[in-house]
């Protein structure tokens, strides 16, 4: 992982641990909150530690060492992530055992969780006396779109550090990738992490869903009920809890543009009712039918 690459996303943060590894004081167990850039920052530091021809403390990003990393093919470092939306148990416990072990290369050895609230609750519970008492030289960092989807009890144990998203330059990139203005400032404020709007840059199912949700909102605004026909050309196009989550993200951005509207202040207060609703089950076209008639 590049400097400059992580420089763009968190230009903040990585003068922060510029400043935290001159002085030696990289802590042992980190909470990476945010999902813009965190899994690159980790990544880099990582490389920083292992990196045999650094340039001041970072890593050059050429040396053997980083191209492993980078690959994530490096014996001292273990990327974890989800498998089936879910880190098992036995999968941690492994982890904890490996904490007691000196690296292969050296002593020191990272370990990096990505989505890290998606642990079971025994996985995360396994995780406790090692981040209190580690045996060896290690560093823990568990990433999270959210510090408080982490268990209260994980979460103290760690250093929380928090990754805002960059929307000036998320908005510029992605008008670089070809998008138009408008559709970049949407993107920019519907994801949540760059991964994302890189993926959902390339998506024609996502403007598509953007487009009927403008016709949904300005219908709307102009009188509830006439909404109600948009309802069912939403609901065939959002097929899944996916789309249907996207759906909801873009009424949101779009009822706040116009909040200087009665109409628009209350869109948006039945929208967060709308989807309250959705997440407890009920169907999402009776959520919408629901925005529009109550």
């Amino acid at each position: 992982m590049k400097k400059e690459s992580v420089e763009k996303l968190q230009p903040a943060l990585l003068h922060h641990f510029e400043s935290v590894l001159k002085k030696n004081q990289l802590a042992h167990a980190y909470l990476f909150s945010g999902d813009f850039g965190n899994f690159e920052l980790s990544l880099l530091l990582a490389q920083s530690l292992f990196c045999t021809e650094k340039d001041g403390v970072w890593a050059c990003g050429k040396c053997r060492n980083c191209r492993l990393i980078e690959a994530e093919e490096f014996s001292d470092v273990t990327v974890v992530r989800p498998v089936n939306q879910i880190i098992k148990t036995d999968r941690v416990r492994d982890l904890v055992q490996s904490f007691s072990q000196s690296g292969v290369e050296g002593n020191r050895q990272v370990f990096i969780i990505c989505d890290a609230y998606k642990m079971h609750t025994n996985a995360a519970n396994s995780l406790l006396k090692t981040m209190e008492e580690p045996q060896s030289e290690i560093y823990l960092f568990l990433l999270s779109s959210d510090s408080e989807k982490i268990l209260p009890t994980i979460r103290s144990r760690t250093q929380v550090i928090s990754f805002p998203k960059n929307d000036s330059y998320l908005r510029r990139y992605l008008e670089e990738q070809g998008l138009l203005k408008t559709e970049a400032d949407l993107l920019a404020a519907v994801v949540t992490g760059f991964s994302q709007a890189e993926e959902l840059a390339k998506s024609k199912t996502f403007f598509e869903l953007a487009a009927e949700c403008d016709r949904f909102t300005m219908t709307y605004l102009k009188g509830a009920e006439q909404a109600l026909l948009q309802v069912s050309k939403l609901t065939r196009l959002a097929d899944d809890k996916v789309k249907q989550e996207q759906v909801f993200q873009i009424l949101e951005v779009l009822f706040a543009q116009h909040m200087q509207q009665k109409s628009g202040r209350e869109g948006l207060e039945k929208l967060v009712l709308a989807r309250k609703m959705w997440r407890q089950n009920v169907a999402f076209q009776a959520t919408l039918e629901y925005m529009v008639l109550s």
